[in-house]
């Protein structure tokens, strides 16, 4: 019999309840005005919106499961309004601050992590949105911004991420951008769903390159 991960179980059943609840109609993706596609790639405008995030220290593939629970609890009702908060997509996963070494967690080779976020549904803005009461979730406004995406199907693997981004950087250079940011991993689907439907994508904060005289 296969054995199935206890965090990505425990994930894929929090998913589920909250997809088929009798209010959840839809998953809200944030809004952004496409600039350019060519296949598997695409140049978004992002305005400005905002995340719950939370900063883990684990391996890149275990920190949407260990980040899953704090998020999920705070949109489930564990913030100031005692408020249910829709599901949006993507979950987001990037490259984390430096962690203290007091963190419960903070033993992680060179003492850093992964931020992984839930985007706010756009209802709310910086004044009404419920304030976490789990010190380790905060809210963050993510400003407007020029981004390049690379789509791409698959597992959640850090091999299948690290050569999509290599695709995405070598798109960069062959059409004028340069990155300005760290690259973010965007998962859209739950955890059962077969890995050839799934929607992921790499996604990197850019600006256009400045033409010479």
């Amino acid at each position: 019999m296969t054995r199935i991960n206890r965090g990505t179980l425990q994930s894929a059943l929090l998913i589920l309840a909250v997809c088929t609840g009798s209010r959840a109609l839809a998953i809200e993706e944030p809004a952004y005005r496409s600039l350019e596609q060519d296949g598997s790639f695409e140049l978004r405008e992002y305005p400005a919106h905002l995340v719950a995030e939370t900063v883990v220290a684990a391996g890149f593939e275990e920190a949407g499961n260990v980040a899953f629970g704090r998020l999920f609890r705070y949109i489930s009702g564990e913030n100031t309004g005692r408020s249910k908060i829709a599901m949006t997509a993507p979950v987001t996963q990037a490259k984390g601050e430096k962690i203290a070494m007091t963190a419960p967690v903070a033993q992680q080779a060179e003492g850093r992590g992964y931020r992984v976020a839930f985007v706010v549904p756009a209802q709310y803005t910086k004044d009404t949105v419920p304030t976490p009461l789990d010190p380790e979730v905060r809210i963050r406004e993510i400003p407007a911004q020029l981004v390049a995406s690379w789509r791409y199907s698959g597992r959640w693997t850090r091999e299948n991420y690290d050569s999509s981004e290599r695709t995405l950087r070598g798109q960069l250079a062959s059409r004028g951008l340069e990155a300005r940011g760290e690259p973010v991993l965007a998962r859209y689907n739950p955890p059962f769903t077969p890995w050839f439907m799934r929607r992921n994508e790499v996604l990197i904060p850019v600006e256009r390159r400045a033409k010479g005289p």
